[in-house]
């Protein structure tokens, strides 16, 4: 295996995919047929997919976040319906509720975890409520089990929002398995990628069938069962409003052979986020990635939260600017951090349409200003992760 151009000390990225002469020659194959776009790589990297997750049906898409169009679509979600999301997430997560005309209503997280607060879940629900999406973030599956509870007794629907869920499980499921439907990205910040990509899972047969009709216009056919049957030469017919949501078949082989490697990336990600907690175990200003009993983290991102003390929204701001001058002295290191994500509930069209305020979410604005994502990959040495804590070391003591 090769792993692409080596880093040398001090010049670390904050992730790089893992690609070799497999990932080389898939997407050869698709160029020398002839056959680009969404075609048989795509659905037999679906095929792969649904038996790695263990879910019947998987759906490939162009992102997640059309993947998550997808889903709010097929259940159709309406204007002034309300679908409670968490507070800190990536913006697509309430957008796609925006797209619909419907209205985000956005929950307070857990700190330690980064996910939705499902204690908080059920005080939100309203007469006009009809779902929830709980993000797995940053590769820990959320509570799940309480949330099911939530949505069974109000008879609302759930979206999984797995984007960096890859690899996670809660008491032995996959994540995906939840819900009415889960969705997937295969951004290159993921743990396998197709560049641009993403991946509807469900167990009906029904939502399976209409996400592949509104991902590719509303048509009743698929350009390669149009090809490769009878009468090609008739269009589909195009009884749903659909959306040009198609993966290529490029995609779909390089997808195929990531997953083929998935166990083995997964595996490595899982070795070096433990080698970090065994580094990091000094730095007690620095609160590492929490794993509660009966889940298993896909380590999606290695992300922790910066606290020289108790973070409170009276010291938030100047831990913040602590947190930053950290994060631009490794940068100057060539050692490259990220923020955990955002809080949309701190971005302008939120706050303004919404007239929301940080102190509404105070976790979600801890997590926003004090998140620290530390570099992470499968190809990731233990000389590269010495480095970075010793540089943690040094910069803060």
């Amino acid at each position: 295996m090769k792993s692409g151009d080596e880093t040398t000390p001090y010049q670390i990225p904050i992730t790089k995919p893992f690609f070799g002469a497999e990932e080389e020659a898939a997407i050869r194959a698709p160029l020398h047929s002839g056959w680009v776009v969404q075609g048989p790589y795509v659905k037999k990297f679906e095929e792969k997919f649904s038996a790695f997750t263990e879910t019947p049906f998987s759906i490939a898409t162009s992102s997640c976040t059309t993947a998550l169009h997808i889903t709010v679509a097929a259940l159709e979600l309406k204007p002034d319906d309300e679908v409670i999301v968490p507070a800190f997430t990536w913006i697509s997560t309430p957008n796609v509720v925006e797209y619909m005309g419907a209205k985000p209503v956005f929950c307070d997280i857990d700190l330690p975890t980064f996910n939705i607060d499902v204690a908080q879940i059920e005080g939100l629900i309203t007469p006009k409520t009809v779902g929830i999406i709980p993000v797995h973030l940053f590769g820990l599956c959320a509570e799940m089990q309480p949330i099911q509870e939530v949505a069974q007794k109000h008879n609302l629907w759930i979206v999984e929002d797995a984007a960096c869920g890859f690899g996670a499980r809660y008491h032995g499921k996959h994540v995906g398995t939840f819900g009415e439907m889960g969705c997937f990205s295969f951004h290159p910040r993921k743990s396998i990628t197709t560049g641009e990509g993403g991946m509807i899972t469900t167990q009906r047969e029904d939502f399976d069938q209409l996400g592949r009709i509104l991902r590719d216009h509303g048509a009743s056919r698929s350009d390669l069962s149009r090809h490769t049957g009878k009468a090609g030469f008739l269009l589909s017919e195009y009884n749903h409003l659909g959306y040009n949501y198609r993966m290529t078949d490029i995609q779909g082989a390089l997808g195929c052979a990531q997953i083929d490697r998935a166990s083995w990336i997964l595996e490595r990600r899982s070795q070096r986020a433990q080698h970090y907690n065994q580094l990091l175990t000094e730095l007690e200003w620095l609160e590492t990635p929490k794993v509660p009993d009966g889940f298993v983290h896909g380590y999606q991102a290695y992300v922790c939260l910066f606290r020289p003390e108790e973070p409170t929204l009276s010291n938030v701001d100047r831990l913040h600017q602590g947190r930053n001058e950290l994060m631009m002295q490794l940068e100057v290191k060539g050692i490259a951090t990220r923020q955990g994500t955002h809080a949309p509930v701190l971005q302008g069209y939120y706050t303004e349409k919404y007239a929301l305020s940080p102190e509404q979410f105070p976790n979600a604005y801890l997590a926003d200003r004090l998140g620290l994502t530390l570099p992470l990959y499968a190809q990731m040495t233990e000389v590269e992760q010495a480095l970075v804590c010793q540089s943690l070391q040094q910069v803060r003591g």
